[in-house]
């Protein structure tokens, strides 16, 4: 008998072996909520070895929560820069988190699933006319580093593919555009 346990960010579908995945149980790690983050807090507070021994004094969480992500890992991460920023007596803020943590990295994965499913999104939400969803999805590529030659090549096939004789002149503009 084998006990394989792994896990990964990625959607084991596509990276898993089909011989491999026709033989595993799956099973999806959802993000934490509100509640479940701020009792980790709590928790580290009373039980880590070094975050105990300093007065933290939790005034505000809203920020905290948000630059996590619901990732209680990247919450600690987070929760230690600020601890060791400040001397032993902390009144934790959302003023002072944000001035510690420098920029919230968007989850964009350039070489994986998402690369691809955030581009589909972008194209569907031209296709469905809706321009906020559209510079929603541009915004989350160019903020994760998508290489816009990517982009606006994918913007001309759109142009010809899914515009095409409905406006002519799409093809000519997303060319000049490139």
């Amino acid at each position: 008998w084998v006990t394989l346990i792994g896990a990964t960010t990625e959607n084991p579908s596509f990276e898993v072996i089909p011989a491999l995945l026709s033989r595993c149980q799956i099973y999806i790690l959802n993000a934490f909520d509100k509640d479940d983050l701020v009792s980790l807090l709590h928790r580290a507070m009373k039980e880590d070895p070094y975050i105990s021994k300093k007065s933290i004094d939790l005034i505000e969480t809203e920020a905290l929560l948000q630059l996590s992500g619901g990732d209680a890992r990247k919450l600690l991460n987070i929760f230690e820069l600020i601890v060791n920023s400040q001397p032993d007596d902390i009144s934790v803020t959302n003023d002072l988190v944000l001035s510690k943590v420098q920029k919230n990295t968007v989850r964009y994965d350039k070489t994986g699933e998402q690369h691809y499913d955030i581009i589909s999104a972008f194209i569907k939400s031209i296709r469905g006319s809706d321009p906020n969803a559209a510079v929603y999805w541009l915004a989350r590529m160019i903020e994760g580093g998508e290489d816009v030659k990517f982009i606006a090549r994918r913007l001309l096939i759109l142009a010809s593919e899914d515009i095409g004789n409905a406006n002519p002149t799409a093809l000519i503009l997303a060319n000049n555009t490139f």
